[in-house]
């Protein structure tokens, strides 16, 4: 069954998974399988005044909308191409007295979209909003009062002049939105800023080592240059060669955990035991769990007992930097690495989170040199676990060469730089905004690079003027957030 620009791929019924999707061509990596507009999105709430309700772009001055006064937009054209999906919240909201939670307004949003449209198959849509998978049934007591707490505002938001559907339906549509939500980040790709629905996406199945990714782009809506105007979607791409007739996976949470972790968390949120390959035979969960090897190899007693020293450490770092407490954050870092390090490998999860903090907090703090240490060895460990063309381990590549390059280390930062573009431009796409950050950075680097081989001396001294005359490019504020998983799961 295919429809809409949907033709590479076809919806199947999958042993033990129920619906996936399955490549009817070959795809190199890369390649993207297809690209799906939202059927509906919204902003969260708490940056609703900051992120664009069109593009989820993260803009200085945004245009507020003069009736409302609730959403905002990059400018005309972006609030023009929201007016179909606006006017009748904008008209609600109204009559509310105030906007209510993205839950309500993106359920909103869907049934408006059904009333327009009808609930049938959407243009270049497999499976229509009726069909997606709700889950209700598996919500547990706590999940149960919180969908019928949403039913309730739901049903004092929607206007009584709109189509009125049964609480049957409102509540699939909930239950939709908790299982399905995708979460959309910003242009830059570090921060969630809302959710969306996307059913074709809905029926790529889950496998913790995945030969597809998703990534959200958030289009180009620039009036002056329309010939380029590109809708915000998602993108589904290949990470490796996929043959005709190969089900097509995403990965719906980070792999950087251990198999019975991972298959917790899916339970947990998606309603479904992993039984992929990676689970089955717990792949790569030793090097998740090394200890130091040599000589004296520390006891299991000790293990444990560093382990969980992390953890501790771990919540508390979680304290100082939601407090913004960050020289406390070092502080924290520096005594738990002591403590892994004679007996921890360097591949251990453990490690790695605690350098992967570090290394982000001191650069922040611009304390690069033993940023660029830790960034270092927390490459170094994430190659050897996560897929080559993993979106995580080119992210983390491209922060450490930042890291690099302002610490001075040029050979390194721009090593690390070009191999994270590579990754990127397979994740991402040679047109997504990182990549073409990345792009200049790789350039600028090379640049620097051949400078500094061609005359040591002068490259520093250059470098030196050239620090001092323009502000240093300040690292961004740590988030307190891992980078945005897959699936919007509400909390």
């Amino acid at each position: 069954m295919t429809k809409g620009g949907m033709e590479s791929v076809e919806v199947f019924t999958s042993e033990g998974k129920g619906r996936g999707l399955k490549a009817q061509k070959e795809f190199l990596p890369g390649d993207v399988i297809f690209a799906e507009p939202a059927y509906a999105a919204v902003v969260f709430d708490s940056l609703t005044h900051v992120v664009c309700h069109t593009c989820f772009k993260r803009q200085e001055r945004l245009h507020r909308c003069g009736q409302c006064k609730f959403a905002y937009y990059c400018d005309r054209t972006c609030q023009r191409a929201a007016w179909l999906n606006h006017k009748n919240e904008c008209s609600a909201i109204r009559k509310h007295g105030k906007a209510p939670t993205e839950n309500i307004r993106l359920a909103a949003r869907i049934m408006w979209k059904i009333e327009r449209e009808g609930s049938g198959l959407a243009e270049g849509c497999l499976v229509s909003i009726d069909d997606l998978q709700n889950h209700v049934d598996s919500f547990d007591e706590e999940e149960k009062k919180e969908l019928r707490a949403d039913v309730e505002s739901f049903l004092e938001y929607w206007p009584p002049q709109s189509q009125q559907f049964g609480m049957q339906y409102i509540s699939h549509i909930f239950g939709v939105i908790s299982c399905n939500g995708f979460t959309l980040s910003d242009q830059r790709g570090l921060q969630a800023v809302g959710v969306g629905i996307f059913p074709n996406l809905c029926q790529a199945n889950h496998d913790c080592w995945p030969n597809c990714t998703v990534i959200f782009n958030n289009g180009n809506h620039e009036a002056v240059r329309s010939m380029f105007h590109t809708q915000m979607r998602i993108e589904l791409r290949a990470l490796s060669k996929i043959s005709p007739g190969d089900e097509l996976t995403v990965s719906y949470v980070d792999f950087l955990n251990v198999s019975e972790e991972r298959r917790k968390q899916l339970k947990k949120q998606y309603y479904f035991d992993c039984a992929c390959e990676h689970c089955k035979k717990q792949i790569k969960d030793d090097l998740m769990l090394a200890v130091k090897e040599g000589e004296s190899k520390p006891s299991a007693e000790t293990v444990k007992e560093v382990i969980q020293f992390s953890k501790d450490t771990l919540e508390k770092i979680n304290k100082a930097r939601m407090e913004g407490l960050y020289h406390e954050v070092v502080k924290l870092c520096r005594e738990c690495l002591k403590k892994q390090e004679p007996v921890l490998g360097d591949t251990n999860i453990y490690l790695l989170r605690i350098l992967s903090i570090a290394s982000e907090v001191l650069s922040y703090l611009q304390m690069f040199e033993e940023a660029a240490d830790y960034a270092k060895r927390m490459v170094d460990g994430y190659l050897k676990i996560y897929h080559p063309n993993n979106a995580q381990l080119g992210m983390a590549m491209m922060r450490a060469g930042v890291t690099h390059w302002h610490a001075g280390l040029i050979e390194a930062g721009h090593g690390l730089i070009c191999k994270a573009y590579a990754i990127l431009l397979i994740t991402h796409g040679p047109s997504h905004p990182i990549t073409k950050d990345l792009e200049v950075m790789r350039v600028q680097t090379e640049m620097e690079l051949r400078m500094f081989q061609q005359n040591e001396f002068m490259y520093y001294k250059m470098r030196e003027a050239a620090l001092k005359n323009q502000k240093i490019q300040v690292m961004p504020e740590p988030s307190n957030e891992t980078s945005p998983s897959l699936f919007h799961k509400k909390e």
